[in-house]
Protein backbone atom coordinates (compact mmCIF):
# COMPACT_ATOMS: atom_id res chain seq x y z
CA UNK A 1 0.00 0.00 0.00
CA UNK A 2 1.39 3.23 -1.16
CA UNK A 3 1.63 6.08 1.26
CA UNK A 4 -1.54 8.50 0.12
CA UNK A 5 -3.52 4.99 0.42
CA UNK A 6 -2.37 4.73 3.82
CA UNK A 7 -3.42 8.70 4.71
CA UNK A 8 -6.17 8.06 3.47
CA UNK A 9 -7.04 4.63 5.05
CA UNK A 10 -6.08 6.18 8.17
CA UNK A 11 -8.72 9.10 7.49
CA UNK A 12 -11.30 7.14 6.88
CA UNK A 13 -11.15 4.91 9.73
CA UNK A 14 -10.77 8.18 11.79
CA UNK A 15 -14.02 10.16 10.25
CA UNK A 16 -16.09 7.24 10.71
CA UNK A 17 -14.83 6.23 14.21
CA UNK A 18 -17.24 8.93 15.16
CA UNK A 19 -20.35 8.30 13.49
CA UNK A 20 -21.62 6.07 10.38
CA UNK A 21 -21.62 7.96 6.84
CA UNK A 22 -22.54 7.32 2.82
CA UNK A 23 -19.88 7.35 0.67
CA UNK A 24 -20.69 10.99 -0.77
CA UNK A 25 -20.60 12.70 3.13
CA UNK A 26 -17.73 10.52 3.47
CA UNK A 27 -15.40 11.76 0.60
CA UNK A 28 -16.43 15.89 1.82
CA UNK A 29 -15.35 15.06 4.98
CA UNK A 30 -12.23 13.31 3.44
CA UNK A 31 -11.01 16.46 1.17
CA UNK A 32 -11.75 19.00 4.12
CA UNK A 33 -9.33 16.75 6.47
CA UNK A 34 -6.94 16.01 3.66
CA UNK A 35 -7.62 18.20 0.45
CA UNK A 36 -4.99 20.84 0.89
CA UNK A 37 -4.41 21.18 -2.45
CA UNK A 38 -5.78 18.16 -4.00
CA UNK A 39 -8.90 16.52 -4.20
CA UNK A 40 -10.15 13.13 -3.58
CA UNK A 41 -12.73 11.69 -6.27
CA UNK A 42 -14.89 9.15 -5.30
CA UNK A 43 -13.26 6.81 -8.36
CA UNK A 44 -10.26 6.96 -5.76
CA UNK A 45 -11.82 6.48 -2.71
CA UNK A 46 -14.44 3.80 -3.77
CA UNK A 47 -11.23 1.81 -4.44
CA UNK A 48 -10.09 2.16 -1.14
CA UNK A 49 -13.54 1.55 0.75
CA UNK A 50 -14.20 -1.51 -1.09
CA UNK A 51 -10.65 -2.75 0.01
CA UNK A 52 -11.35 -1.85 3.63
CA UNK A 53 -15.35 -3.79 3.54
CA UNK A 54 -13.02 -6.88 2.16
CA UNK A 55 -10.67 -6.33 4.64
CA UNK A 56 -13.12 -6.28 7.46
CA UNK A 57 -12.32 -3.41 8.61
CA UNK A 58 -15.93 -1.38 7.39
CA UNK A 59 -19.53 -2.56 6.66
CA UNK A 60 -22.03 -1.74 4.42
CA UNK A 61 -25.81 -0.85 5.12
CA UNK A 62 -28.32 0.49 2.89
CA UNK A 63 -29.53 4.25 3.68
CA UNK A 64 -32.88 4.96 4.17
CA UNK A 65 -32.63 8.50 3.48
CA UNK A 66 -36.90 9.66 4.27
CA UNK A 67 -39.94 9.10 5.53
CA UNK A 68 -41.50 8.24 1.68
CA UNK A 69 -38.55 5.65 1.37
CA UNK A 70 -39.52 4.34 4.15
CA UNK A 71 -42.83 3.33 3.87
CA UNK A 72 -42.32 3.10 0.14
CA UNK A 73 -38.53 2.02 -1.71
CA UNK A 74 -37.51 2.74 -4.80
CA UNK A 75 -39.46 1.53 -8.19
CA UNK A 76 -37.12 -0.53 -10.56
CA UNK A 77 -35.22 -1.51 -7.77
CA UNK A 78 -32.98 1.14 -7.31
CA UNK A 79 -30.76 0.64 -4.38
CA UNK A 80 -30.48 3.51 -1.52
CA UNK A 81 -27.40 4.94 -0.42
CA UNK A 82 -24.48 2.76 0.74
CA UNK A 83 -23.50 3.93 4.56
CA UNK A 84 -20.38 2.57 5.80
CA UNK A 85 -19.66 2.27 9.48
CA UNK A 86 -16.87 0.68 11.27
CA UNK A 87 -16.22 -3.08 12.32
CA UNK A 88 -14.58 -3.85 15.78
CA UNK A 89 -11.58 -4.78 13.34
CA UNK A 90 -11.58 -1.13 11.94
CA UNK A 91 -11.85 0.14 15.07
CA UNK A 92 -8.66 -2.15 16.31
CA UNK A 93 -6.73 -0.81 13.09
CA UNK A 94 -7.46 2.63 13.66
CA UNK A 95 -5.90 2.09 17.23
CA UNK A 96 -3.17 0.46 15.91
CA UNK A 97 -2.89 3.08 12.91
CA UNK A 98 -2.75 6.37 15.56
CA UNK A 99 -0.58 4.59 17.94
CA UNK A 100 2.59 4.32 14.57
CA UNK A 101 5.07 6.97 15.81
CA UNK A 102 8.17 5.87 13.28
CA UNK A 103 9.41 8.11 10.56
CA UNK A 104 6.17 7.42 8.38
CA UNK A 105 3.86 9.38 10.76
CA UNK A 106 6.23 12.30 10.39
CA UNK A 107 6.41 12.57 6.52
CA UNK A 108 3.96 15.03 4.12
CA UNK A 109 1.99 12.67 3.20
CA UNK A 110 0.63 11.36 6.93
CA UNK A 111 1.71 13.93 9.22
CA UNK A 112 -1.44 15.89 9.03
CA UNK A 113 -3.99 13.16 9.07
CA UNK A 114 -2.23 11.78 12.39
CA UNK A 115 -2.67 15.92 13.57
CA UNK A 116 -6.15 15.63 12.63
CA UNK A 117 -6.49 12.83 14.84
CA UNK A 118 -4.50 13.98 18.00
CA UNK A 119 -7.01 14.32 20.22
CA UNK A 120 -7.24 10.50 20.25
CA UNK A 121 -3.87 10.10 20.34
CA UNK A 122 -1.98 9.68 23.81
CA UNK A 123 0.77 12.48 24.94
CA UNK A 124 3.52 10.08 24.40
CA UNK A 125 2.80 9.25 20.88
CA UNK A 126 1.69 13.20 20.36
CA UNK A 127 5.06 14.30 21.60
CA UNK A 128 6.82 11.47 19.59
CA UNK A 129 5.36 12.30 16.07
CA UNK A 130 5.95 16.18 17.18
CA UNK A 131 9.63 15.94 17.62
CA UNK A 132 9.86 13.93 14.35
CA UNK A 133 8.32 16.33 12.34
CA UNK A 134 10.38 18.85 13.94
CA UNK A 135 13.89 16.55 12.98
CA UNK A 136 12.38 15.79 9.90
CA UNK A 137 12.22 19.71 8.86
CA UNK A 138 14.99 20.89 10.74
CA UNK A 139 17.12 18.61 8.07
CA UNK A 140 14.72 20.38 5.40
CA UNK A 141 15.44 23.54 6.38
CA UNK A 142 19.57 22.73 6.46
CA UNK A 143 19.02 21.89 3.65
CA UNK A 144 17.63 25.02 1.86
CA UNK A 145 20.02 27.66 3.68
CA UNK A 146 23.02 25.43 2.61
CA UNK A 147 21.47 24.96 -1.42
CA UNK A 148 20.52 28.42 -0.92
CA UNK A 149 23.56 30.27 0.03
CA UNK A 150 25.43 27.61 -2.69
CA UNK A 151 23.76 28.93 -5.73
CA UNK A 152 22.43 32.80 -4.88
CA UNK A 153 24.93 34.19 -7.28
CA UNK A 154 23.62 31.76 -10.17
CA UNK A 155 19.65 32.55 -9.41
CA UNK A 156 17.63 34.86 -11.53
CA UNK A 157 15.42 37.08 -8.92
CA UNK A 158 12.37 34.93 -9.63
CA UNK A 159 14.03 31.49 -8.97
CA UNK A 160 15.58 33.47 -5.84
CA UNK A 161 12.22 34.31 -4.89
CA UNK A 162 10.78 31.07 -4.88
CA UNK A 163 13.69 29.41 -2.71
CA UNK A 164 12.68 32.20 -0.17
CA UNK A 165 9.73 31.29 -0.65
CA UNK A 166 10.23 27.63 0.36
CA UNK A 167 12.66 28.57 3.16
CA UNK A 168 9.96 31.07 4.37
CA UNK A 169 7.20 28.14 4.96
CA UNK A 170 9.30 25.66 6.63
CA UNK A 171 10.93 27.89 8.78
CA UNK A 172 7.16 28.91 9.89
CA UNK A 173 6.35 25.29 10.06
CA UNK A 174 9.04 24.66 12.40
CA UNK A 175 7.82 27.70 14.98
CA UNK A 176 4.34 26.36 15.12
CA UNK A 177 5.74 22.77 16.08
CA UNK A 178 7.95 24.56 18.41
CA UNK A 179 5.02 26.00 20.21
CA UNK A 180 2.94 23.09 19.93
CA UNK A 181 5.92 20.92 21.64
CA UNK A 182 6.00 23.38 24.43
CA UNK A 183 2.27 23.08 24.93
CA UNK A 184 2.25 19.38 25.23
CA UNK A 185 5.31 19.69 27.61
CA UNK A 186 3.15 21.56 29.93
CA UNK A 187 0.50 19.73 29.89
CA UNK A 188 2.46 16.60 30.30
CA UNK A 189 4.31 18.68 33.72
CA UNK A 190 0.72 19.59 34.98
CA UNK A 191 -0.75 16.27 34.37
CA UNK A 192 2.22 14.91 36.17
CA UNK A 193 2.65 17.24 38.81
CA UNK A 194 -1.27 16.97 39.32
CA UNK A 195 -1.25 13.15 39.81
CA UNK A 196 1.50 13.40 42.47
CA UNK A 197 -1.17 15.57 44.62
CA UNK A 198 -3.82 13.53 43.78
CA UNK A 199 -5.44 15.92 41.82
CA UNK A 200 -7.13 15.92 38.42
CA UNK A 201 -5.07 17.02 35.81
CA UNK A 202 -5.91 20.22 34.11
CA UNK A 203 -5.58 20.95 30.26
CA UNK A 204 -4.04 23.87 28.31
CA UNK A 205 -6.86 25.73 29.06
CA UNK A 206 -7.12 25.29 33.14
CA UNK A 207 -10.36 23.17 32.93
CA UNK A 208 -10.24 20.32 34.22
CA UNK A 209 -11.57 17.11 32.33
CA UNK A 210 -14.91 15.47 33.74
CA UNK A 211 -15.39 13.19 36.54
CA UNK A 212 -15.33 9.38 35.18
CA UNK A 213 -19.17 7.79 35.79
CA UNK A 214 -19.61 4.42 37.19
CA UNK A 215 -19.84 2.88 34.01
CA UNK A 216 -16.67 4.34 32.61
CA UNK A 217 -14.67 3.07 36.12
CA UNK A 218 -15.31 -0.24 36.12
Amino acid sequence: MGRRAEALELAVLGLLHDAPMHGYELRKRVNALLGWGRAFSYGTLYPTLKDMVRRNYLAEDEAVTDVTSQAAPPRGGRRGKVVYKLTPEGKERFADLLSETGPSAWDDEHFGVHFAFFGRADADTRMRILLGRRSRLQERLDHFRSSLSRTRERLDAYTLELQRHGLESVEREVNWLDDLINAERRSIESATTAHSRGEPPRTEAGTQPAAATDDEGE
